[in-house]
């Protein structure tokens, strides 16, 4: 085996794998188990309004995704998959992550207040005449 740059880039992500998964697993458990809202989808350095209405969904998002990169670190380590496997399932996860989270950051931080009644055309033109 000669070393090149796709061997070290494998090494690479195979060792950005550990610290993902336990930062993941990490934020769900604080999530599920302390009730640490704090970094409940986060936009901008700030926390949405409500964030323990948004933290089921942050912490299945975390949840899930950690699951799968320890799993696909277990299946690496035991050599029951091979590299192009392996490397699709963790950048799929990675992505599907970073989408997820950035959606619904996105979402926690909607305005909240509602637009009032629209006017019908009858009554903007009983509006206008009175002007």
């Amino acid at each position: 085996m000669t070393f090149d740059v796709s061997v070290a880039m494998t090494w690479v992500l195979f060792l950005a794998l550990f610290p993902i998964a336990y930062f993941w697993l990490r934020r769900a458990w604080r999530i599920l188990v302390r009730r640490d809202f704090s970094d409940v989808a986060v936009r901008k350095g700030e926390s949405p309004l409500n964030p323990e209405k948004f933290a089921p969904y942050e912490m299945a998002i975390n949840l899930v995704c950690g699951v799968v990169i320890a799993v696909t670190i277990f299946f690496i380590v035991m050599g029951l998959v091979r590299y192009e496997v392996w490397s699709a399932i963790a950048g799929s996860t990675l992505w599907i992550k970073f989408f997820l989270s950035f959606a619904l950051a996105r979402f926690a931080h909607l305005p909240t207040t509602k637009p009032g009644p629209r006017k019908s055309k009858v009554q903007a033109r009983a509006h206008k005449a009175d002007i």
